[in-house]
């Protein structure tokens, strides 16, 4: 008895790669910006069972901001206007979008908004936290998790 074979057809391997393709560029555009990417505790992503993709982020920027961020600056040169269309109402906490194609849901939790962020006292680098040639007196996190 022999299996059933199933066999990709050229749109499943388009759309495929235009859901990467529009990850890509999404991820381009929040790496490129230092002020998102430092005002963020964690970030992580994820693919949805529907093809979508979800960001998620916790402190740092509304929701609704990084959705601005990322119509004003997801282009491509060979296409006039945005990539990025809105799919749904945003708030501070959530929205959602549509890039080329794709749609991507954005979550902020506990989110601060942009313009709070760089007035907070001790604000929290990303980067300063990942440097592990830095001595301090502090525990960092995945000591605290593994007890070290």
């Amino acid at each position: 008895m022999r299996g059933f074979r199933r066999t990709r057809s050229s749109d499943d391997e388009l759309s495929s790669a235009r859901r990467y393709e529009a990850f890509g560029r999404v991820m381009a555009v929040l790496a490129t910006k230092a002020d998102f990417i430092e005002a963020c505790r964690d970030l992580t992503w994820w693919r949805g069972a529907d093809h979508s993709w979800h960001i998620e982020w916790r402190d740092g920027p509304y929701a609704a901001e990084v959705a601005a961020l990322l119509a004003e600056h997801v282009r491509d040169p060979d296409f006039d206007g945005s990539l990025v269309t809105v799919a749904g109402p945003g708030n501070n906490a959530s929205a959602i979008l549509d890039v080329m194609g794709v749609r991507f849901e954005l979550h902020a939790v506990d989110p601060m908004g942009s313009a709070r962020v760089h007035v907070r006292p001790g604000f929290w680098r990303l980067a300063e936290a990942l440097d592990t040639t830095r001595r301090t007196n502090a525990r960092r996190p995945w000591e605290e998790l593994l007890g070290g």
